[in-house]
């Protein structure tokens, strides 16, 4: 019985691990603008963290893809150490 709740597992993090992967390859100058989920709707109430978590992906639905208005919006994160800060600090001087 274990082996099977193991598996069973194991099949839904592999789903999961797809799923997220299909989020974050969607490409934004392809998608459907009106598919997307408008940022400025999505309200958290409060609670713990985990319910917080829960409640804004569940009305945000790609945490990678989203829309403000009529812009589309893709979040993507870099392999590094460096803070938005960091980032922040190296583009102005080239503005």
């Amino acid at each position: 019985m274990i082996d099977f709740i193991d598996k069973l597992s194991e099949e839904k993090v592999q789903e999961n691990k797809h799923a997220i992967e299909q989020m974050e390859d969607m490409d934004i100058r392809t998608v459907d603008i009106d598919s997307l989920a408008e940022l400025a709707s999505v309200q958290v109430p409060k609670g713990s963290k985990q319910e917080r978590i829960h409640s804004y992906l569940k009305q945000i639905r790609n945490p990678y893809c989203f829309r403000v208005g009529k812009v589309a919006v893709k979040v993507s994160f870099s392999d590094t150490d460096d803070t938005l800060e960091d980032k922040l600090v190296e583009l102005l001087p080239r503005l």
